[in-house]
C-alpha cells in the first residue's frame, strides 16, 4: 500500500483503530475521522510511537474530527483526504463508521425508540451514503471502496432491530454506488468481529485487517465490484 492515500472513518475503536494501524504499516497514508476528538489522538500518537520504535518504512497517519451524520464534516474530511498525497487523488475509502444503540441481541424492532432507529439509519446508512458522496470529486479513477457489514445485513437474526436494518441499507447503497460510479465498490464481511459495537465474542480486529489489505490490493476489481466479499471468498482467493 506504499502510497496509498485512504480515508477510514470510525478509526477510534475496533475495525477502524486496526485498520489505520495496519494500513500505515503497509505504507499508506491514512486520514481517518470519528467523533471523540481524545480517542483520534490517542490512536495517531500511538501509531506515530510505534513507527519511531521500528526500522521500517512505514506510512503516516492524520485525524480529523468528523461525524459522519453530517455531510459538510464529511466533504472537509475528503478534501483533508485528498490534499493529505501527491496526486491529490483518494485511493481507498473505507466507510467503517458505525453506532448499535443497545446490546447486541437485545434490540427487538418492538421495543425500540424512534431515537435508536434514527441514529441507526443516519450513521450506518447515511452515513455511508454521505462518505462515498462527498469522496467522489476527489477519487483516483483506480479507487475503491469498501463498506464494512456482516451477515445480519442478509439473514434475521431476533433481536438486531434497526441496526440490521442500517447494514442492509448500506449494503444496498454500496451496490447502487457499484453500477453507478467507475470505481470498485464493494462490501467487505469479515465476519462476527471482538468489538465494543457487536460484542467481545468473535475474532480480534488486528486478525482481519489483512482481508481488507487484501481487498484494497491484490483482489480482482471486477470480481470485487459491486459483491459482497466475505471470510470464505477471501480465503479461497489467499489460499
Amino acid at each position: 500500500m506504499d502510497g496509498t492515500t485512504a480515508l477510514v472513518t470510525g478509526v477510534s475503536r475496533g475495525i477502524g483503530a486496526a485498520l489505520a494501524r495496519r494500513f500505515v504499516a503497509e505504507g499508506a497514508h491514512v486520514v481517518g475521522c470519528a467523533r471523540d476528538a481524545d480517542a483520534l489522538d490517542a490512536l495517531a500518537e500511538g501509531i506515530r510511537t510505534e513507527n519511531d520504535d521500528t526500522d521500517d518504512a512505514n506510512g503516516t497517519i492524520t485525524v480529523q474530527r468528523a461525524d459522519v451524520r453530517d455531510e459538510y464534516d464529511v466533504e472537509r474530511l475528503a478534501e483533508t483526504a485528498a490534499g493529505a498525497g501527491e496526486s491529490n487523488e483518494i485511493d481507498l475509502v473505507v466507510a467503517n463508521a458505525g453506532v448499535y444503540h443497545g446490546s447486541a441481541g437485545e434490540t427487538p424492532l418492538d421495543r425500540e425508540s424512534y431515537a435508536a432507529v434514527d441514529e441507526h439509519l443516519r450513521t450506518n446508512a447515511r452515513g455511508v451514503f454521505a462518505t462515498i458522496r462527498e469522496s467522489l470529486p476527489h477519487l483516483a479513477a483506480d479507487a475503491r471502496v469498501l463498506v464494512p457489514s456482516g451477515s445480519i445485513a442478509r439473514e434475521a437474526h431476533a433481536g438486531m432491530g434497526s441496526y440490521a436494518v442500517s447494514k442492509a441499507a448500506a449494503e444496498a447503497l454500496a451496490r447502487e454506488f457499484a453500477v453507478e460510479v467507475g470505481q470498485t465498490v464493494a462490501v467487505v464481511d469479515p465476519g462476527q468481529v471482538a468489538t465494543d459495537l457487536a460484542g467481545e465474542a468473535g475474532r480480534d480486529p488486528e486478525e482481519i485487517a489483512e482481508m481488507f489489505v487484501w481487498a484494497a490490493t491484490d483482489a480482482e476489481a471486477d470480481e470485487l465490484d459491486g459483491e459482497i466479499v466475505d471470510l470464505q471468498a477471501w480465503r479461497q482467493a489467499t489460499r
